[in-house]
């Protein structure tokens, strides 16, 4: 196992963000994006009053984060959901508000290493990337088939590829021939349909696009958009979030809905401001905090992470 895998991003940054709300005894924390544990783990080391609930909707993401979380028993409730399922789950367990919230935006360093997943653009691997293996259709499945204009809107929206008119025109031409099925192809046409200037910048030409088709496979921000204010919903007073997202758009959403519930909503002019319009939520990181350079040197994938945090301040009053 490669050791990036050992240091889950910002680590020690989320569990202060979190920790006032943690402390007290019977204190409930939800991990919306469980992965391989590490982040649970160190959730339940360092707050031995807290019960856990975590959330993936990968199967053998599940399985191996059991047996790394097994030690903590009855502490531990283990869900196969996808996240904006939240409010269903603790309802089902019968925990109508919790102290504490972790996202952690990142496809799972697990996907990202097992080649046969089709995640990365590093190897060559079956164009699968879902999340969950067991619904929904392939990252192939939306190359060979997408009218080109969607496939434009998805490059564009999900990876702020530039170039998307050109890539698509390529995949286009390029299917018509055969159908893709795997990703070096893929890597390769990018590669070839991108003017020598695009090359030169930015890393690997392949991960904008790969990374739109990863949030259009998996629905990742109609998910996120429903998430975040489910699990803001889910807080009890005093209760906190935490948000770790990887690029502009996700960072973009989790702002939009944190800073709406930290403003108020009177009609301007009230002399005095009745409880109802009051702030739901107070900020606790001035903008996104981003990872410093020793968090960089532990784990390269902290590089593009941004983590915002909020507080519960008063109930909402309907």
């Amino acid at each position: 196992m490669s050791n990036s895998r050992h240091v889950p991003v910002m680590l020690q940054r989320c569990l202060d963000l979190l920790a006032p709300a943690l402390r007290q005894p019977g204190a409930v924390v939800v991990d919306c994006t469980l992965g391989l544990g590490g982040h649970s783990e160190a959730l339940l080391t360092q707050f031995p009053e807290a019960r856990l609930v975590a959330l993936d909707r990968d199967k053998e993401a599940l399985r191996l984060s059991g047996e790394r979380l097994a030690p903590f028993g009855e502490r531990a409730t283990l869900v196969h959901a996808v996240y904006d399922e939240l409010p269903e789950v603790l309802e089902r367990l019968g925990v109508p508000r919790v102290q504490g919230v972790l996202f952690d935006l990142g496809v799972s360093s697990m996907q990202l290493d097992e080649a046969d997943r089709g995640f990365a653009y590093a190897q060559d691997a079956p164009l699968d990337m879902r999340m969950d293996q067991t619904t929904g259709i392939s990252a192939a499945e939306v190359l060979n088939t997408y009218p080109p204009g969607e496939l434009v809107r998805i490059l564009r929206a999900y990876g702020e590829e530039k170039q998307a008119k050109r890539i698509v025109a390529a995949v286009v031409r390029e299917r018509e021939k055969e159908p893709f099925g795997n990703s070096a192809r893929l890597v390769e046409l990018i590669r070839d349909s991108l003017p020598q200037a695009a090359k030169r910048t930015g890393g690997n030409p392949a991960k904008r696009t790969f990374q739109a088709l990863r949030i259009e496979v998996n629905g990742e921000l109609s998910v996120l958009e429903r998430a975040v204010p489910a699990a803001v919903q889910s807080l009890a007073v005093g209760g906190r979030i935490a948000v770790l997202s990887y690029h502009s758009l996700e960072d973009r959403l989790v702002k939009q809905v944190l800073a709406a519930g930290a403003a108020s909503t009177a009609p301007p002019g009230l002399p005095v401001v009745p409880e109802q319009y009051q702030p739901r939520l107070k900020l606790l990181t001035r903008g996104a905090e981003l990872p410093t350079e020793e968090e960089i040197a532990e784990n390269k994938r902290a590089a593009p992470a941004r983590l915002r945090g909020a507080e519960r301040i008063r109930e909402a009053i309907e």
